[in-house]
């Protein structure tokens, strides 16, 4: 196994995590009835209490289907998914056993997570389970520059009276009914620390506030293989950049880093009826062909809706980028950056072994140049159809006039069809020769 720097050698093996490459992130839970952004409830400042009777007294998902969200995000061709147990607003998607907030006690009454994991697991998914460090529900969690009654002044006397450590406990008695009750879990995705915030009269909160450690000691004991994202503020675990797609593979210290790209559909993470800031299916299948080319993972966003449903604009670009990933996945799966050969402009490689695929993100006119490749080249394809693409190489004996085409002995040129290829993204496979 490759050594990276933000993966300790006593963590388990990532290696399924680097091959599939493509997941799905679902955000589901009392914001969904609101659904005007996930954080509403510190956004617009909503007392807690206030928040359960609006929200918690109307969640009745009648529609939610979790065969239906499975089959989606297999048809989509995602090979994870990370869902949200509970988000910043406390409220407990699970039949948990340490608070009365939670799914069960609403008009749905039925455990969503008991009912949504086998339904995954049976279509070759593997499980991730989001888990926010966050609560600001509960009456021991301190009320900081975040919590959504911040400037109220009897919230903010109150901390005098709220027990971190009972918070502590009651984090780390959540965490272990997850992994003690709902079978093997391949990724915990702690969410989030901010420890470097600083509103003067209250610091943000990190690994000493959780009992990080603990947390992670709790993990490694009741699912020893299962991954970790590292928002638990240890220094460790995968690296999980939102909305943001860096510019090359992120490495530190001269060792590479395990990372993965958590990006919305729409700008925002929960369901929200009137945000149409929508990402096209190509421009979000292009986000995933460049996270893999730098050698990360893509988490792709859907929040359903109250009842339970996926969003048809979000179906939309799933089942675009399924029918893409039909295709292309050897692409994906199992590929990573290439380190011996630059792409042409508007365009990226994935290699995996000696497969390079070239995807073409604007389209050319009949020829392209690839540089450096000349004598590697055995055979090259489209990838939609297995069709034979045609190149040629420096010949001496050319003699260069006006019409022909300068090729550099180390270049070869190819031609692809004038027309482009049905597809949201043409792929080139070249197939390599074996040293």
């Amino acid at each position: 196994m490759e050594n990276y720097a933000n993966w300790p050698e006593t963590y388990p093996d990532p290696s399924w995590f680097i091959h599939d490459r493509f997941g799905l992130f679902i955000h589901f839970g009392l914001f969904s009835v609101a659904s005007r952004h996930e954080w509403l409830m510190t956004t617009e400042q909503i007392d807690p209490t206030l928040y359960a009777d609006n929200y918690f007294k109307h969640f009745n998902p009648d529609l939610f289907d979790a065969d239906t969200w499975a089959q989606e995000a297999k048809r989509c061709g995602v090979k994870y998914m990370v869902f949200t147990t509970k988000h910043h607003e406390g409220f407990a998607l699970w039949d948990s056993q340490l608070t009365d907030f939670k799914i069960t006690n609403t008009p749905f009454k039925r455990d969503l997570l008991a009912e949504l994991l086998p339904a995954m697991r049976k279509v070759g998914i593997k499980i991730g389970l989001y888990h926010s460090l966050i609560d600001w529900k509960h009456p021991d969690f301190p009320v900081d520059g975040l919590h959504p009654q911040r400037d109220v002044p009897s919230y903010r006397e109150s901390n005098q009276h709220r027990n971190l450590k009972k918070y502590q406990d009651y984090l780390a008695g959540q965490v272990e009914e997850l992994l003690t009750n709902y079978g093997k879990i391949d990724y915990m995705w702690f969410d989030f620390s901010y420890s470097h915030r600083d509103w003067g009269w209250s610091q943000g909160k990190g690994a000493r506030d959780w009992d990080s450690p603990r947390l992670e000691a709790l993990c490694r004991r009741l699912q020893p293989d299962m991954l970790l994202n590292d928002r638990l503020d240890l220094g460790r675990g995968v690296t999980t950049p939102e909305q943001f797609q860096p510019d090359k593979p992120l490495e530190k210290d001269g060792h590479p880093v395990l990372w993965e790209a958590c990006q919305t559909m729409n700008g925002t993470w929960g369901y929200d009826r009137d945000n149409l800031d929508w990402k096209s299916s190509e421009m979000l299948l292009k986000m995933l062909i460049d996270t893999v080319a730098k050698n990360g993972n893509f988490l792709m966003n859907v929040g359903p809706n109250s009842r339970g449903e996926i969003d048809p604009r979000s179906l939309l670009r799933t089942r675009a980028i399924g029918e893409w990933m039909r295709l292309h996945q050897d692409a994906i799966l199992g590929a990573g950056y290439c380190a011996d050969y630059q792409a042409p402009a508007d365009c990226r490689y994935t290699q995996k072994g000696n497969k390079l695929y070239l995807h073409l993100f604007s389209y050319p006119y009949r020829n392209l140049h690839l540089k450096g490749i000349a004598e590697k080249v055995e055979f090259i394809r489209l990838l939609n159809d297995g069709s034979e693409i045609q190149y040629r190489g420096f010949d001496p004996d050319e003699v260069i006039t006006s019409t022909e085409a300068i090729i550099a002995p180390e270049d070869i040129v190819i031609t692809l069809p004038i027309e482009k290829p049905a597809v949201l993204v043409p792929v080139v496979e070249i197939t390599l020769k074996e040293n």
